[in-house]
């Protein structure tokens, strides 16, 4: 590939040409030069005015459904629609069939993702078939390529497994995450537990079933770290989809005490209350559930002052079976990579830049991915984007269609992603 961007702002603070309107050549997978006024021979011209350029967007939670479940989703939908929503790099979630608990699953994904637009990086189940009861072979694993360690859509339950994984990672210093959820208060919960939950007859989810794994999880961590007297600037606890404003404060206080964690956020987890629930809208079924408006703002407040790290899109494809149906017999789950960026830029309440950077360098800070930048040299992993483009998602590349927002007006548009010589552009 040999191809010549004019005229494209860049929108990364580790470059020195931040903010700047620039012309990029890049050649063979490369960056060869950032200028302006740039000329070359034999090259593919796109003028890009009035776009503007980050390094690629990292998703760190999706669900890929393949193998096993290929008819909501494969590996290559699942790679269409992050290419689609302006994603280079995406963590795969274990909960497939089998799960990834072996080296030949892992392997299967990664031998199918080789050489493709959008990196696929499989993370490995912590216990065998992600049911929380015996340790997989982590180190195997690790050497295998799992990225991290986590359950998934699990949490996982035995505080003593979850204390010994904080232990066995160490050596190797890998990730576990883990989301905060005790299981025995959720049970056959279908919605936030509050005056909706109350008015609709459903069983509600309450906040503490957050906020008491939440507590756990830290507690081990700190317990953990003071057995082994260890320190470490890389996190060694992600805590994935934060839903309340209690659950904010916890983090927000095990931060300013030094501990090495990090958590995130759903994209649609900002815009939603459980009042938006009151129709019966399957589409709407997720969890952990849309709490409070108080909630909501907490997890905005959390983004702005920097207690939350990283927004994810939650991908949880379904098919039609399995949301056409009652409400409370419908699966959760809500599909997010082609939207994620959309909702950062009209519900986050973030500016841009702090956007891009909780998609780009803080992710890849925690999953320890060589940190890339636009400068002369690097390695070309490019999402092209217009922020203030108004559109319509009227077509869905993701197998399954269970979203709110097909047919919806929404803002902020990519317009186009580059990675491992390769390149997709879209009107």
């Amino acid at each position: 590939m040999k191809l010549l961007i004019k005229s494209v702002r860049i929108v990364d603070k580790k470059s020195p040409e931040n903010g700047q309107v620039r012309d990029i050549l890049i050649e063979d997978g490369n960056i060869k030069e950032i200028g302006e006024n740039l000329s070359a021979n034999d090259v593919q011209v796109k003028d890009l005015s009035g776009l503007c350029v980050s390094a690629g967007w990292v998703d760190m939670r999706v669900g890929s459904r393949d193998p096993g479940f290929e008819h909501k989703e494969d590996l290559y939908s699942v790679s269409a629609a992050a290419a689609r929503g302006g994603f280079t790099e995406i963590v795969l979630l274990p909960n497939t069939n089998p799960v990834v608990h072996s080296k030949d699953t892992l392997n299967y994904i990664r031998q199918a993702a080789a050489g493709g637009l959008v990196k696929l990086h499989p993370a490995a189940a912590v216990t065998k078939k992600a049911e929380g009861v015996d340790f997989t072979e982590m180190i195997d694993l690790h050497q295998a390529g799992a990225i991290a360690f986590t359950d998934g859509e699990h949490a996982v339950q035995s505080a003593d497994l979850l204390l010994k994984t904080i232990l066995y990672l160490r050596p190797f210093n890998a990730l576990l995450m883990n989301r905060p959820e005790e299981a025995q208060l959720s049970l056959y919960g279908q919605m936030h537990e509050g005056i909706t939950s109350t008015l609709t007859g459903m069983k509600g989810i309450p906040s503490l079933a957050e906020e008491m794994m939440l507590t756990r999880d830290i507690k081990l961590l700190e317990y953990a770290l003071e057995k082994n007297m260890y320190e470490t600037s890389d996190p060694v606890l992600h805590i994935s989809l934060l839903s309340t404003k209690v659950g904010v404060e916890i983090v927000r206080d095990a931060k300013k005490r030094g501990l090495p964690l990090s958590c995130d956020v759903a994209a649609h987890q900002l815009v939603f209350e459980d009042a938006d629930l009151i129709n019966f809208d399957t589409n709407l079924k997720v969890n952990p559930p849309f709490r409070s408006a108080a909630d909501r703002d907490a997890l905005r407040q959390g983004l702005t002052d920097g207690t939350i790290d990283a927004i994810v899109s939650d991908h949880s494809p379904q098919d039609e079976e399995s949301k056409n149906l009652e409400f409370d017999h419908a699966d959760f789950g809500i599909t997010g990579l082609e939207t994620l960026f959309s909702l950062a830029i009209m519900h986050s309440g973030l500016p841009l830049e702090s956007i891009i950077d909780k998609i780009t360098s803080t992710p890849r800070a925690i999953l320890r991915l060589p940190e890339i930048s636009i400068a002369q040299g690097a390695i070309a992993n490019l999402t092209f984007f217009d922020p203030e483009a108004d559109w319509t998602f009227d077509k869905s590349y993701s197998k399954s269609k269970n979203t709110p927002f097909l047919g919806q007006q929404l803002k902020g548009k990519v317009r186009g992603v580059i990675n491992n010589g390769k390149q997709e552009w879209y009107a």
